[in-house]
Order: structure tokens, then sequence, then C-alpha cells
């Protein structure tokens, strides 16, 4: 008996841990928390270990808010696509006001954390979440400049980590947020591309033509030259504090050449397994752009 008891309190933890990283969006939650870490990392300061658990656990705490909040707010248009009729709120296994307690919950502990670093931290991660939720999940069933307004939080947390370590905004760190900001575009585009179909069970305006096209592809290609042009120009020397070796520029080029070539190809095919290649190119060069950055900081 009290091993079925026990055995059915495992269940109904996990259960629960699996809704929560659900809610939270975790895999999305953890790849922001990485580039605010590299961001912070890139400063020119000796790192310190508290200000990185900070800086991690609100970052996470940020993102996660911003994500059960959006999943409140499209429950009922979450139940009509296929990728998300299973979350926990329209699956039925969490209630809008349990949801609404995490978010309101993550987003207080997430703002003290950040304010902890500093105030303008703090600042930026409160104006991720105003943004993400007030802004950019209203505007999704209304207009693909969605897309552009969403831009904005998804490029604050490269940024933040500078922030977070400088206490200081200037051209380094938005300089890190131009890299991030155009490199959203391809990614989300190639996965709207993908998702169509079932984005618009849910009335979401996600491409920037409405449509599967050569015009919709062609923006792809664009945004991703302005990508690849943003992420080199601190072997320049113009970035103030915030710098790139040669070689490290040569392999950032070359790693975005690589997503270009899959833009391209596209736009020639315009079929979703080429946007999907795409997509998985676009998240492989987002962690290795950043991940090189850091380690030619420590070795230049």
């Amino acid at each position: 008996m009290k091993t079925a008891v026990s055995s059915a309190k495992n269940t109904s933890l996990s259960l629960a841990f699996t809704d929560f990283k659900e809610i939270t969006k975790a895999r999305l939650a953890i790849s922001v928390v990485f580039s605010s870490i590299a961001g912070y990392l890139l400063a020119p300061v000796q790192p310190d270990l508290l200000s990185l658990v900070l800086l991690a656990f609100g970052g996470y705490c940020m993102v996660g808010a911003s994500n059960a909040y959006n999943q409140v707010i499209e429950k009922d248009l979450d139940a009509l696509m296929n990728r998300t009729r299973n979350r926990p709120i329209p699956a039925g296994r969490m209630s809008v006001n349990k949801a609404m307690s995490i978010a309101i919950l993550m987003t207080l502990l997430g703002v003290v954390s950040l304010y902890y670093l500093n105030a303008q931290t703090a600042m930026f991660g409160a104006i991720s979440i105003f943004l993400y939720t007030s802004v950019y999940t209203p505007l999704k069933t209304k207009t693909p400049l969605a897309v552009f307004v969403g831009a904005f939080p998804g490029a604050i947390p490269f940024m933040l980590g500078w922030v977070a370590a400088t206490n200081d905004f200037g051209i380094e760190p938005g300089t890190l947020f131009m890299i991030q900001f155009f490199w959203q575009f391809p990614h989300f585009w190639a996965l709207g591309w993908m998702l169509d179909e079932d984005y618009k069970k849910g009335g979401f305006k996600m491409l920037p033509t409405g449509k599967k096209d050569r015009g919709t592809a062609l923006q792809i290609i664009m945004y991703t030259i302005w990508m690849i042009v943003i992420s080199v120009i601190p072997a320049f020397g113009i970035t103030g504090r915030l710098f790139l070796s040669i070689p490290a520029a040569v392999l950032i080029f070359l790693m975005g050449m690589v997503m270009l070539i899959f833009a391209f190809r596209l736009y020639e095919k315009r079929d979703n397994a080429s946007a999907r290649k795409l997509m998985l190119a676009s998240v492989s060069y987002i962690t290795l752009m950043q991940i090189v950055y850091v380690v030619d900081k420590f070795i230049s």
C-alpha cells in the first residue's frame, strides 16, 4: 500500500514538473539563459559566480513568466493547433489561475534577482516581459509585423548579460542586441514556414507576405545577410570594448554563409524540408556564434 501511494506521488510530481517545464518553455528559457551568460562573459569584468547565478535564475524566471502569460492569453487558440493542443492549459492539466500564479511569482522573482545585479538589468527584463505579452502576443493574430515586435524582447538576452556585468548600456550591448535581433527573422520565419498550416488554424499571421512564397524567402535572405554583417562588425574595432579577432570573425562569417546557403535553398525549393534545415542551421548558428565570441575573448 505504501509503495503504491509513494509511486502515485512520484508520478504526480513528475507530471507537475513536466507541466512546469512546458508552461515556462524550459528549452527556450535555457537557451535564453545561455545567451545572457555569454553576454556577461563578454563584458570586460572579472566573472562573479553569484552574479552569474542571479542572472541565470532571473533570466529563466523572466522568460518562464512571459511564456506562462502567453499560454494563458492564447489558451483557446492553442487548443485549435496540433503543436499546442496538449499544452497544460488547453489539455486541462493546469488551471488558468495556477498558470497565472506561476507567471506572477516568476515575474517578481525575476525582477528582484535582476535588480540585485543592477536596476538597468531589471528594467530590460521587465520591458521584455511587457513587449512579449502585451504587444507581441496580441499582434500575432493581427499582422505579420508581430514578428518584428517580438524580435525586440527576443534580442534582449544577449545584451542583458553585458548590462548585468557593467551596469552600462552602450555600443557594446547594442551590438549584441542587433546580432540577435536580425537572427530572429530567418529563424522564426523558417519555423513559421514549417508550421504555417497549423498556425493558420489558430489565426496566427507569422510570415511576412502571409504566404510560403518567394517574397517571404527573399526577406529571409536579406535579414540573414544583415545578421552576418552585424556579427562580424566587432572585428573592425568600432564597437568599443567588444572585440572580435580576425580568425574568429572569419569563422563566424563562414557559419553565417552556411545559414545563407540554406536560406537560398528555401528560396529555390520553397518546401518544408528546406525550411526545417534552415531553422536547425539558425539554432546551430546562434549557439556556436556566441561560443566563438566568448572563447575568442579569453584566448585573444
